[in-house]
């Protein structure tokens, strides 16, 4: 199993990641915590916290087809694994964002941009989480 090398694009999309999440600090005094944004969403509370939620989410749902209308070219979608391991997948990280009370955004990008050690020990986490578990897959399993 190979994996691309693409230093502009994954700059590129950090940048954006970056601008957005400190725009969303800067006129809404909220916190890109990705997984905490949708939760609210399905929540259906305040009105106009909601609004702001779905328009997140629109926005990322919406950025692909920019990108087609701009390039003519969706982004590369194939994943190397099947779709059950990706379900799994999904369903152990909801878990694991439960008990770390927050996912890869809200403590990766925005607690660690505001010092938060709690935020440091997550991203911590879930970076070692990460290198096993595709040692563990690449490796000892054989790529699935």
């Amino acid at each position: 199993m190979t994996t691309e090398f693409t230093p502009w694009a994954s700059l590129a999309g950090g940048a954006l990641i970056g601008l957005a999440a400190v725009l969303l600090m800067a006129l809404h005094g909220r916190i890109l915590g990705v997984t905490g944004i949708l939760g609210g969403l399905l929540r259906r509370g305040n009105p106009a916290d909601w609004s702001l939620r779905a328009a997140l989410v629109v926005g990322m749902i919406t950025g692909p087809l920019l990108l087609w209308a701009a390039t003519g070219a969706m982004p590369s979608t194939e994943a190397p694994v099947p779709p059950l391991a990706i379900a799994v997948g999904g369903l152990v990280v909801g878990i694991g964002v439960s008990y770390g009370g927050g996912c890869t955004s809200g403590h990766g990008i925005c607690g660690i941009a505001r010092f938060s050690r709690r935020s440091v020990v997550a991203t911590l986490v879930f970076m070692i989480s990460t290198f096993a578990t595709v040692y563990l897959v690449r490796h000892m399993m054989g790529g699935l």
